[in-house]
């Protein structure tokens, strides 16, 4: 009786040796489908986080054109490299509103005089709610939004300089 039991132990761990060998050989898959991608964004509005952009409602993205959603931190370091893509964007037309997460105001315009402001409107989300009815798990978050409200893209994490024509791609798509 005593020798079965000291086989168990090996047994599990060469059994986890198995499991973890067959999850190495798999494929990477780097894709995170978004279970928001096709339904409309959730009703919101939320105060302004500047000073100098008016606050932020759902409402916003009923009017016919495509837009960005970027979903930022003052406190993000990979918020900061993407802007100079966010202003990019800007410059090629892309109507981008933002969220600033969690963030106080005074964060926020220091933020935005540091790494430049490409926003036309931007919402505090001080409780990060919207943010997680949106679909969003993290900072920086991109999302397109077509003219009826509804979402149509999710870029996960910055936006580098080969995603900019990407991301007007996705923006031309959401206008059709």
């Amino acid at each position: 009786m005593k020798r079965w039991t000291l086989w168990v132990p090996l047994t599990l761990f060469l059994g986890f040796c198995v499991l973890a060998g067959y999850q190495l050989t798999q494929p990477k898959d780097d894709f995170v489908v978004s279970r928001m991608i096709g339904k409309p964004l959730p009703d919101f509005d939320l105060h302004a986080a500047s000073l100098d952009r008016p606050a932020l409602a759902s409402s916003y993205f009923h009017d016919g054109k495509p837009h960005l959603l970027n979903v930022f931190a003052s406190w993000c370091i990979p918020c900061a490299a993407e802007a100079p893509q966010l202003e990019a964007l800007r410059r090629r037309g892309a109507d981008i509103a933002g969220i600033a997460i969690r963030d106080r105001p005074e964060d926020v315009a220091d933020y935005l005089t540091r790494y430049g402001n490409p926003y036309s409107r931007i919402g505090s989300d001080d409780l990060s709610q919207v943010q997680l009815d949106i679909g969003s798990s993290g900072v920086p978050e991109t999302f397109v939004i077509d003219g009826k409200g509804i979402i149509r893209y999710q870029h996960i994490g910055d936006i580098r300089p080969d995603d900019v024509p990407l991301m007007i791609g996705k923006l031309r798509e959401a206008e059709q």
